[in-house]
């Protein structure tokens, strides 16, 4: 058995829980949280529960540690999980600065640990599909793209916790909220190359943006856009991502990505398309997005390979959102190479 903990027994804890429970060869071992009444339900099961990482990882075998803390703690309690020999599953984003996720990259490497990436999105069916077709080379060249998260965070809902909403614990609606889109846009689209940007925070109380719309130039050439706000009134209204090729056009809708809008291929007939959606609509969701990390994670694990979302695609998501906010903090267009050269240097983007 993989033996699993978790670090951070808040919300998007219980996803994990669940995960490891409906996975072949997993098992949770041991559950960690600053505060000892998030660790009573798992302690009332027989789950070891500590108050302090460290004394868990050294009291109980433990292959693989998962990280569902709030963002800006992910990569301190990474590193120091990887610096103990074990395995890291890290919730997104992977850490808020590049430094740190390189940082976590480093610690992974040297101590000869596989680092896992929770950008789930992957694995819906319908993403599944728009993936085989960008490799089937079904689009052509593309001309451009467009990812928009239309969400309601309301402000009861930043009440909840102060970590909510602050640059150095949630890092805005770009890295919270917006980042798995991109991750598809990326893992679809290949790299970008430069970004210009707005973004601002118009409703919420809170430090961080809570609406932002960018531009992007893809390294193919093509363009991009990526709308993303937390202000939709009076609930979720849509997460979408479309791509146009000069042979393929599709959309991906629905309030969470998970329906065909539009599916029109030149090497498909209008019958193909229609059995595409009519299966993808029979079952949108598939196997549960962190079911599958998990599974994949576990598999990894046994076979000593890289997990399928692994470290370097993290980082990836995560250089476009800080892209995207330097873009809009300097009012003018930035290139990737900028922040890469810039980590390089020692700095701190």
């Amino acid at each position: 058995m993989v033996q699993y903990a978790i670090v951070g027994c808040g919300h998007i804890a219980n996803k994990h829980v669940e995960a490891i429970e409906a996975a072949e060869g997993a098992k949770l071992s041991a559950v960690c949280d600053r505060d000892p009444r998030r660790l009573e339900p798992f302690a009332a099961k027989g789950i070891h529960s500590f108050t302090d990482m460290e004394r868990m990882i050294t009291s109980v075998t433990v292959d693989v540690v998962n990280i569902c803390t709030p963002s800006g703690l992910h990569a301190p309690l990474a590193i120091q999980a990887a610096n103990a020999g074990k395995h890291v599953v890290v919730e997104k984003p992977m850490a808020l600065t590049l430094k740190d996720a390189d940082a976590i990259l480093q610690a992974c490497e040297r101590n000869g640990v596989q680092l896992a990436v929770v950008h789930p999105n992957r694995f819906r069916p319908v993403m599944k599909a728009l993936r085989q077709r960008v490799d089937e080379g079904a689009f052509g060249s593309f001309s451009h793209a467009n990812a928009t998260v239309r969400w309601n965070r309301n402000q009861e809902y930043y009440n909840q916790a102060p970590w909510r909403g602050s640059r150095a614990m949630d890092g805005g609606v770009l890295m919270n909220q917006a980042i798995h889109n991109l991750d598809l846009m990326l893992w679809l689209m290949g790299d970008v190359e430069e970004v210009s940007a707005y973004q601002a925070t118009r409703f919420r109380q809170i430090e961080a943006e809570d609406v932002s719309v960018s531009v992007l130039r893809f390294a193919s050439g093509a363009l991009g856009v990526i709308e993303a706000a937390v202000t939709l009134y009076p609930r979720n209204l849509e997460e979408s991502l479309a791509l146009f090729g000069e042979t393929g056009t599709a959309v991906v809708s629905g309030p969470t990505a998970n329906w065909i809008q539009t599916w029109k291929f030149a090497d498909q007939t209008d019958e193909d398309s229609e059995q595409t959606i009519h299966r993808i609509h029979e079952d949108p969701q598939g196997l549960p997005g962190h079911s599958a990390i998990i599974r994949d994670m576990t598999a990894a694990v046994r076979e000593g390979r890289r997990p399928v979302v692994n470290g370097e695609d993290g980082r990836k998501a995560l250089e476009l959102v800080i892209a995207c906010q330097r873009a809009a903090e300097l009012g003018r267009p930035v290139r990737l190479s900028e922040l890469r050269r810039d980590v390089n240097q020692g700095g701190a983007s």
